[in-house]
C-alpha cells in the first residue's frame, strides 16, 4: 500500500495536459493541478501549520477542494473536511475535538475565529499560492493519519472517524474493482466532498487519468445539463439527488446516452426511483455500493444491479469487495449486525476510546447495520439497527415500510420511525412529501394494507410541504423528525 503522495507522484508521470477538472467555467490540466498541489506544501509553512497538524476545510466542491484534499496529507498535515449543511454550534464543535490550527473557507466564518488560530478564505488561499513555490512532497507512513472526517448526524453527536492513507488508497483500489472507470471516462462529481460520497472516487479519477466535473452545490438540473453537454460518463449519487434528477429529467427531459456507469450509496433506494432512473439512463450500469465513513466508504457493490430490479437480489447491495471481510453477528441465516474488515476500516474516532471500544473488536467494525448474507455471500440490509421499532414484542423494519409507501404515486418523499404507543410501547409513524396533496391518511394506510401485515402499518402520518431534513450526504434525518415525539420520555425506545 501507498500514500497520498506516492500516488500522485506515480500519476503526475503520465498525465500533463489532459484536463483534471472542470468546475463552472475553471478547467485545470493534470499538470496545473500536481504543481499547485507542490506550492501547498509552502502555503502550510507560511501559514505556520507544523506536520502533523490538522487544518479544517469548510466550503463548496471545487478543484481548490481536490487540491486540499490531496495536497495537505502529501505534505505531512492533516484534513477536515466540515459540513456545509452544519449550526455554527456544531461547527464550533468539530474544530474544537479535532483541534485544528487553521480553518479554510468560502463563506463567513461568523464566530469561528475563536476555534482556530487562523480562518483562511479561498481568495486569501489563491493569492497564496500564486505567490508560492512548489516544495517536495514528504516522505509519511501509510498508516500516518491522513484526516479526521466526522460522520453525518444521523445517529447522534459528531464523531472524527480517523483515517489513514492505507485505509483511503485501500478504498481507492475498491473502487476500481468495485465500479471500474478508465482515461476514456469523464467522471460527474456531484455529491458534498466533506463527506465520504463525494470523495470517493477522486484519487481513483486522478490516478487514471479521468476529467472529473465538479458540481460546487447540488442541483439536479445543472446535474444533467452537465451529463449533455460534458458528456458525463460516469457518476456516484445517494438517492435522494437520483429521486429529484429523476424529476428533473421528466420535466425537462435532456440527452443522457453517455452517462453508462451510476453508483449510488449513503442510504436505501425505492424501487420505484430506481425503475425509473433506469429507463432514463438506458445505457447505464446501475451498481449499488454499501459503505461508511468508518471503512473509507466502500465496503460491497451490487454490479448491473438495472438487471435485477425485480428478482431476489435486487435487494442485496452484493459481495464484499476486494480484500474485505463481512460476518454478522447471529446466528447462521438470520439477520444481525454487520461487522467488517479490512484494509479500509478505521483504527476509531478521534479523542473517543468509550465510543472507539463500542464499535472496534479487534479488526472488525460493528456498523450498526442490520442484515443478512445469502449464500452466495451477498450482503441484505434489513436496516439501520437504532431505527428498529418494536411494538407489541414484533420487530418492525422502517425500510420496509418505506418501500411500500413509495410505491404510491402520489408520494415524493418518505421516512417512517417508531413513535411512543401507551399499550404496544412503540407505534409506526410516517412522516411524508406528497406529490400530489389530494393524498390523505386513510388513503395512504389503505394503500399499504395489501402489501404489509397489520402490525407492520402505519398508525398515524404527518403531512409537510417542505423537503425532509437532510444530512450533507443526503441521509434524512430521522432523528430530528422523531424529537418532537419522545420530549416526555427518558429514552428513545419504549
Amino acid at each position: 500500500m501507498q500514500t497520498t503522495s506516492d500516488a500522485l507522484s506515480l500519476a503526475k508521470q503520465m498525465y500533463s495536459e489532459e484536463i483534471a477538472f472542470i468546475c463552472e467555467d475553471r478547467h485545470r490540466t493534470f499538470s496545473e493541478f500536481f504543481d499547485r498541489c507542490h506550492r501547498v506544501g509552502s502555503v502550510l509553512n507560511q501559514l505556520g501549520v507544523s506536520e502533523g497538524q490538522r487544518v479544517a476545510i469548510w466550503a463548496a466542491n471545487s478543484e481548490i477542494y481536490a487540491e486540499l484534499y490531496l495536497a495537505i496529507p502529501s505534505h505531512g498535515r492533516e484534513i477536515m473536511p466540515l459540513n456545509t449543511r452544519w449550526a455554527f454550534s456544531e461547527l464550533e464543535y468539530a474544530l474544537e475535538d479535532g483541534d485544528a490550527t487553521i480553518l479554510i473557507t468560502d463563506r463567513d466564518p461568523g464566530p469561528l475565529s475563536k476555534n482556530v488560530e487562523q480562518i483562511v478564505s479561498i481568495t486569501e488561499y489563491e493569492e497564496l499560492i500564486e505567490s508560492s513555490e512548489p516544495l517536495p512532497f514528504v516522505n509519511v507512513s501509510e498508516d500516518a493519519l491522513l484526516g479526521l472526517f466526522y460522520t453525518g448526524g444521523t445517529t447522534g453527536k459528531s464523531k472524527g472517524v480517523m483515517l489513514t492513507h492505507r485505509n483511503v488508497l485501500a478504498n481507492t483500489v475498491h473502487c476500481q474493482v468495485t465500479m471500474p472507470l478508465s482515461g476514456e471516462d469523464k467522471y460527474l462529481l456531484a455529491a458534498p466532498m466533506f463527506h465520504a460520497a463525494g470523495t470517493l472516487s477522486v484519487l481513483q479519477c486522478i490516478s487514471l487519468g479521468v476529467t472529473q466535473v465538479i458540481v460546487p452545490n447540488f442541483d439536479p438540473n445543472v446535474c444533467l445539463d452537465l451529463i449533455e453537454m460534458s458528456r458525463c460518463t460516469s457518476t456516484l449519487l445517494v438517492p435522494t439527488m437520483i429521486a429529484a434528477m429523476v424529476e428533473a429529467q421528466a420535466a425537462n427531459p435532456r440527452s443522457l446516452d453517455t452517462m453508462k456507469l451510476l453508483a449510488h450509496g449513503a442510504s436505501p433506494i425505492s424501487t420505484e426511483v430506481l425503475r425509473k432512473a433506469c429507463e432514463q439512463l438506458p445505457n447505464a450500469e446501475f451498481i449499488h455500493i454499501y459503505g461508511a465513513t468508518e471503512t473509507a466508504p466502500l465496503v460491497t457493490g451490487l454490479r448491473s444491479e438495472q438487471l435485477l430490479i425485480d428478482t431476489p437480489l435486487g435487494k442485496s447491495v452484493g459481495r464484499p469487495t476486494l480484500g474485505v471481510s463481512i460476518k454478522i453477528d447471529a446466528d447462521q441465516g438470520q439477520p444481525g449486525e454487520v461487522l467488517v474488515k479490512g484494509p479500509n476500516v478505521t483504527s476509531g474516532y478521534w479523542n473517543k476510546p468509550e465510543q472507539t471500544a463500542e464499535v472496534i473488536e479487534g479488526d472488525w467494525y460493528r456498523t450498526g447495520d442490520v442484515g443478512y448474507l445469502d449464500q452466495g455471500g451477498n450482503l441484505f440490509l434489513v436496516d439501520r439497527a437504532k431505527d428498529m421499532i418494536i411494538s407489541g414484542g414484533e420487530n418492525i423494519y422502517c425500510s420496509e415500510v418505506e418501500e411500500v409507501i413509495y410505491q404510491n404515486p402520489k408520494i415524493l418523499e418518505a421516512t417512517v420511525f417508531g413513535i411512543p404507543h401507551p399499550v404496544w410501547g412503540e407505534q409506526v409513524h410516517a412522516t411524508v412529501v406528497p406529490r400530489d396533496t389530494s393524498l390523505t391518511e386513510s388513503e395512504l394506510i389503505d394503500f399499504c394494507r395489501s402489501s404489509l401485515a397489520g402490525y407492520k402499518l402505519p398508525r398515524s402520518i404527518a403531512f409537510q410541504e417542505e423537503e425532509l431534513p437532510k444530512s450533507g450526504p443526503g441521509k434524512v434525518l430521522k432523528r430530528e423528525l422523531r424529537a418532537p415525539y419522545w420530549v416526555e420520555h427518558e429514552r428513545s425506545i419504549n
